[in-house]
């Protein structure tokens, strides 16, 4: 016993050996290295999806406040970008009296802003109709050329809804997948050749009973992918409500402090040749889906609106924080 306790003893004062060190040692590398590795992809996730370049020429649909656009102008150095507002000069100033600032500063950077623009009918104003070239020289190009001279590589709505229409869940939900509808209609013919619509919009119901992907398809476009939006990547940039600043609150409101989502949509043939399958023309063309088939979405959105009711869906269409 006593020889035991002793040979046990000594064996605990034994160093170990260079064999054993080597090996403990691999250990705490190993646990470096996947702690390393998952702060990488954390950070990755944490950096904000931002699907614009500078050079990009932007067509902004639907705007409010104008803060979102004077964010691109200031912050992400777009040189190529006409922002547009349904309302008139005079309603947006009366419902957003901070737009005067931000309109000017957009101006003051040489690009444009222009009010009473219907998104579901950008083909009837000029300068929307037009675009810009893409020789890089912006608007100082395009006011030297006459129609037709270029199209849009980003078309963007962000937060479209129709306003107080309606208390109605199941007619509002009607009323905007109809605008987007139109939209999308209206906007396909303005895209470049490799260029993408992107509509941003709220997460959980009744959001989520619009089916935009649904209606993007029908109209004739294909998913190209999706993100989460974060407002904060957007130094200035406040949601302005459709119906105007909330009273005694400014521009600021609670109740749009809440996750949102952007949808990224191309041409078919665009995604076709993005994936090496080359550009082959669906049957019909690239609209074919058209207005048929985009109002059966429509319709089949708001059976589902009127089936589901207020029933919550857990993290919105595609609760998933990472890119689709």
């Amino acid at each position: 016993m006593g020889r035991a306790n002793r040979v046990a003893r000594e064996a605990e004062a034994t160093p170990p050996s260079k064999k054993q060190k080597k090996s403990n040692d691999a250990n705490p590398t190993a646990e470096n290295s996947q702690q390393q590795q998952q702060q990488q992809q954390q950070q990755q996730r944490a950096q904000p999806t931002i699907p614009f370049e500078a050079n990009d020429r932007i067509l902004l649909v639907g705007e409010g406040d104008f803060s979102f656009a004077h964010s691109l102008v200031e912050h992400h150095g777009a040189a190529a970008l006409l922002a547009t507002a349904f309302d008139t000069r005079e309603t947006v100033l009366e419902k957003y009296p901070q737009a005067a600032q931000t309109m000017a500063g957009i101006e003051a950077e040489a690009q444009r802003v222009l009010c009473g623009v219907d998104a579901t009918k950008l083909d009837a104003h000029k300068t929307v109709r037009r675009g810009l070239p893409a020789d890089g020289y912006g608007w100082a190009s395009a006011d030297e050329m006459a129609e037709g001279a270029g199209a849009w590589d980003r078309i963007v709505f962000n937060f479209p809804h129709v306003g107080g229409k309606s208390t109605d869940v199941n007619r509002q939900v009607r009323y905007n997948q109809e605008l987007l509808v139109s939209f999308f209609t209206s906007a396909i013919p303005l895209l470049a050749p490799t260029g993408t619509i992107v509509v941003t919009i709220f997460d959980g119901e009744p959001y989520t009973l619009w089916n935009v992907r649904d209606l993007a398809r029908h109209a004739g476009l294909a998913v190209e992918r999706s993100f989460r939006f974060d407002a904060a990547a957007y130094p200035g940039y406040a949601h302005a409500r459709t119906l105007g600043n909330v009273e005694g609150h400014g521009s600021a409101w609670k109740g749009e402090n809440r996750p949102a989502r952007s949808y990224v949509f191309c041409l078919p043939e665009a995604k076709l040749a993005a994936e090496g399958g080359g550009a082959k023309k669906k049957k019909g063309g690239v609209a074919s889906g058209g207005s048929g088939a985009a109002a059966a979405a429509a319709g089949k959105g708001a059976k589902d609106a009127k089936q589901q009711g207020k029933k919550r869906k857990k993290g919105g269409e595609d609760s998933s924080d990472d890119e689709d």
